[in-house]
């Protein structure tokens, strides 16, 4: 086993990870803790292949990771109303974070929808217990056989389908949004950089929402987006977007008027329309991103 035998799974299995603990920053320990694990212990091939070896060891640390009741989530509950104070930030901990397309996904695998590791998508399978979020992650999304999973989990087939069950019944599993088009998001970026409101406003659906992690406020409808998007001078006016890839779609990485890093923000469609917006108020999600933390600084891009 060498260090390259190790890498090739390194995608696969942060977006595994990414899936069971909902944090981008948590996946990459997870991965890095398992390959740490790998190296210094033995792989017996005559077990199974190497990939089952670790996904066997990343599960584990997952699961150590999240026997803490909190689990992460999106900003829910009643909205808020325009004017309201934001209220105070709540840890990150709180929060299902965006994730960088090249660190979860591998454009080599076309068995694993991009809409599985959509935000909504990743929050809902936080509502379940970690092992029942380990078997539903690794049969339905990632299509392994229940033998597969068993022999990981060190279980039997019988306890798999068990648990399986469980928890397709307890998953409220979100809609599935269509993939953001480059016109739309083209034109989003435009109004929202020139700050023309009108334009802005004409791009959402009547049922838009709006969230702001760290923050528990977020908002939902048109009239409310537009009546609060017409006061919010900065650090809108001014901002500067670069387009990215995060959870499997479009997103955007927003700039203070003054060039640092700002906020992470994705992007829902349905109907040619702007369905929600979550930005991200978390300068240091960019360095996941490989993004400088000034938008003078040259873009780097991920080998």
């Amino acid at each position: 086993m060498s260090p390259d035998d190790l890498e090739r799974h390194r995608v696969e299995l942060t977006g595994y990870c990414y899936r069971m603990l909902g944090s981008g920053f948590e996946a990459e320990d997870a991965v890095q803790e398992a390959f740490t694990r790998a190296w210094s212990g033995t792989f017996d091939e005559r077990r199974g292949s190497l990939r089952t070896w670790l996904y066997a060891i990343a599960t584990n640390i997952c699961l150590d990771m999240r026997r803490s009741p909190q689990r992460r989530a999106v900003p829910a509950g009643s909205p808020a109303v325009p004017g309201t104070p934001l209220g105070e930030p709540l840890p990150e901990t709180a929060w299902v974070h965006p994730v960088p397309d090249h660190k979860v996904l591998d454009p080599a695998d076309a068995t694993v929808a991009r809409h599985t590791v959509r935000l909504a998508f990743v929050a809902a399978l936080q509502h379940l217990p970690p092992r029942q979020r380990a078997v539903l992650i690794l049969r339905d999304v990632l299509c392994w056989r229940a033998a597969e999973v068993a022999d990981l989990l060190g279980t039997t087939v019988a306890s798999v389908t068990s648990a399986l069950q469980r928890a397709r019944a307890a998953f409220p599993a979100p809609p599935v949004s269509a993939e953001v088009d480059q016109a739309l998001l083209d034109r989003y970026c435009a109004a929202f950089t020139a700050h023309d409101v009108p334009a802005l406003v004409a791009l959402l659906h009547e049922d838009a929402t709006m969230t702001m992690p760290p923050f528990a406020w977020w908002l939902r409808g048109r009239d409310t987006l537009a009546a609060v998007l017409t006061h919010a001078e900065a650090p809108c006016k001014g901002a500067t977007l670069r387009q990215v890839r995060a959870n499997g779609d479009l997103a955007l990485a927003q700039y203070a008027p003054d060039g640092s890093a700002f906020a992470i923000v994705l992007v829902e469609t349905a109907g040619g329309l702007i369905t929600a917006t979550h930005t991200h108020l978390d300068p240091q999600l960019f360095p996941l991103f490989d993004l400088p933390m000034s938008s003078g600084s040259p873009l780097r891009i991920p080998g």
